[in-house]
């Protein structure tokens, strides 16, 4: 097939990840990213109007479908009559500031793909719902002392993962601060929280195997690659119960999901305790990358052979 997809960040792990799966799987896939200003301020509505202009441009060359990727390149994508359009939203385009411009573009769209259930209930219309794939090559289960060695961290020591910056508001650090101190007071040996930025993805397996519990407080998620990445890699998993989480967790032992502090404070001083893993690189075994690229090439395939096709 012949695919022109549309991003706002051509830097994006996932985007990147999924471009090049298309493209090993022999389909023909050109993309187009939204310029960034060169002094690094925020896009303006000029911006999106030149995008606009270029993916009305490209979009005449005969492709068969028009993908957006994230909520920013929906409008674009469903006002140009060439080809028929899928829209992706990916989680904070749909929560976040502009959730009313994702929304309403994507009731235009020949198709809507989401991560989670509850996006879908968001965008009220009719969605297929596949979330980001993990590479499960990559992502599985490493012995515990060799991991901790890598990474620096203390043997004696219990070691709680925060998979993001401290500062970014919608992940709430403070939450999961509060959340692990309350177990580091039910412990018997110290709790240590670790945060992390800028680790190459790569390299993330040695940081999930190293710990000995995985802390996702976020106020928002669609489907959070953190939490799947982990039970790849057979770490135990507390987190609040936002997006897919809950049906993610449902049924891994030693793992927790909930929204009351002191119940996620309780659990994870059980899982640290215990010290035992869960089986979770079986639960995520049908969200890997190649089960996600299915997903896709099959919506591909449905709106670019529908009968109404434009």
């Amino acid at each position: 097939m012949r695919v022109l997809t549309l991003a706002t960040n051509g830097r994006s792990r996932f985007y990147r990840q999924h471009v090049a799966g298309l493209r090993d799987r022999g389909h023909a896939v050109d993309a187009m990213v939204v310029s960034q200003p060169d002094d690094g301020e925020s896009r303006s509505v000029a911006t999106y109007a030149r995008y606009y202009a270029r993916v009305l441009a490209a979009a005449r060359r005969g492709y068969d479908v028009v993908h957006a990727n994230y909520g920013l390149t929906a409008p674009p994508a469903v006002a140009q009559p060439f080809a028929p359009t899928v829209v992706s939203l990916w989680g904070s385009d749909l929560m976040g500031r502009y959730g009313a411009v994702s929304r309403n573009a994507a009731r235009f769209a020949d198709a809507v793909v989401v991560m989670s259930e509850e996006m879908a209930s968001l965008v009220d219309l009719d969605c297929h719902v596949i979330p980001h794939g993990v590479d499960t090559d990559l992502f599985r289960s490493l012995p515990r002392e060799f991991a901790r060695s890598a990474v620096g961290w203390d043997p004696d020591r219990h070691h709680v993962l925060f998979p993001y910056p401290r500062d970014r508001a919608v992940k709430d650090f403070p939450r999961a601060r509060r959340i692990v101190d309350a177990a580091d007071a039910a412990a018997e040996r110290p709790v240590e929280l670790h945060t992390i930025s800028g680790v190459p993805h790569a390299r993330m397996p040695v940081f999930y195997n190293a710990a000995d519990a995985l802390i996702l407080t976020s106020r928002r998620e669609g489907s959070p690659n953190a939490v799947k990445e982990a039970l790849a890699c057979d770490c135990p998993v507390v987190a609040t119960d936002v997006g897919d989480v809950a049906e993610r967790l449902d049924g891994v032992a030693h793992t927790a999901v909930g929204d009351d502090d002191d119940d996620l404070a309780r659990r994870l001083a059980a899982i640290l305790a215990s010290g035992s893993r869960p089986d979770g690189h079986a639960a995520v075994a049908p969200l890997s990358i190649e089960r996600q690229l299915d997903g896709i090439v099959d919506v591909y395939r449905s709106v670019a052979d529908a009968p109404d096709r434009r």
